[in-house]
């Protein structure tokens, strides 16, 4: 709406102002904060794929953790913004079965709601197998169980998982698996079990792992803001002892930190 007043007013685009006279990653925050969130992810999603190389980490954390009506939107807004269709983009910018098991994800077809325990039992099976055996054929069932069952079935299938194996699902995939398609399938099971704990544990390797991700911090930040934030950061004082605020604080600084801790406002007391 402010953009629309701005436009109105002045006769100026407020993204293109923004994008001109701000700079580096100050930019990146305010631009992003502008966009509704389908169209954030979208933006994000185009960015991650149509750079030199593949940002295969923006994919894992939108695809991973979006509902079925977030991802309907976000493929409108991708169509609408650039022209192009974000299933075909992802095709030609993956491969493997890391790009089956994203295919799989954009479909945006997870069962809601639904459960069937005896099913389950079932699933686990096939998940223990798929762990023990992994030819194709079972890592194909394994990403079709994680990507298209629902939550609440996902988690009864995790837990007869450890039931048939004595072992964690989580610890199970890095056994058996590597790369890409194995950082997709642990994010899709952290996102299951806990998805502010995930982004907790996202912003927080983020921060300490890579030096600042800056691209990770901002993208989180700004597309949790409007739906778990508050939980985020409750998960991250919880896991690691020190406030989101505080590490931003330490790390980020001038109008860049100040937007960033603007965001998760309401913290400082932790600090």
């Amino acid at each position: 709406m402010i953009a629309e007043a701005y436009q109105s007013l002045l006769g100026r685009d407020l993204i293109g102002d923004l994008r001109e006279k701000l700079s580096d990653h100050f930019k990146d925050v305010m631009v992003g904060l502008m966009y509704p969130p389908p169209s954030y992810d979208a933006h994000e999603l185009w960015h991650a794929m149509k750079g030199a190389g593949t940002e295969e980490n923006c994919l894992i954390d939108i695809l991973a953790s979006r509902t079925n009506g977030e991802i309907f939107q976000m493929r409108e807004a991708y169509y609408l913004q650039y022209g192009s269709n974000l299933q075909e983009d992802i095709y030609s910018e993956t491969s493997g079965h890391f790009r089956d098991t994203l295919m799989n994800l954009v479909q945006g077809t997870r069962e809601e709601g639904y459960t069937d325990p005896a099913m389950a039992a079932q699933d686990a099976m096939v998940l223990w197998e798929a762990c023990q055996q992994k030819t194709g054929e079972h890592k194909t069932m394994l990403q079709m169980i994680l990507c298209n069952k629902s939550y609440q079935q996902l988690w009864l299938v995790f837990q007869e998982f450890q039931n048939i194996s004595g072992q964690d699902i989580v610890d199970a995939i890095n056994e058996c698996y590597d790369g890409y398609f194995q950082e997709l399938l642990v994010a899709i099971v952290l996102c299951v079990r806990d998805k502010p704990a995930y982004f907790a544990y996202r912003l927080y390797s983020a921060i300490h792992d890579f030096g600042f991700h800056n691209k990770t911090v901002i993208r989180t930040l700004i597309a949790r803001s409007e739906i778990d934030l508050m939980t985020i950061r409750k998960r991250y004082k919880e896991r690691y002892g020190k406030s989101l605020f505080h590490d931003i604080k330490n790390f980020a600084s001038g109008h860049y930190e100040k937007a960033l801790l603007a965001i998760c406002a309401g913290d400082a007391e932790d600090y």
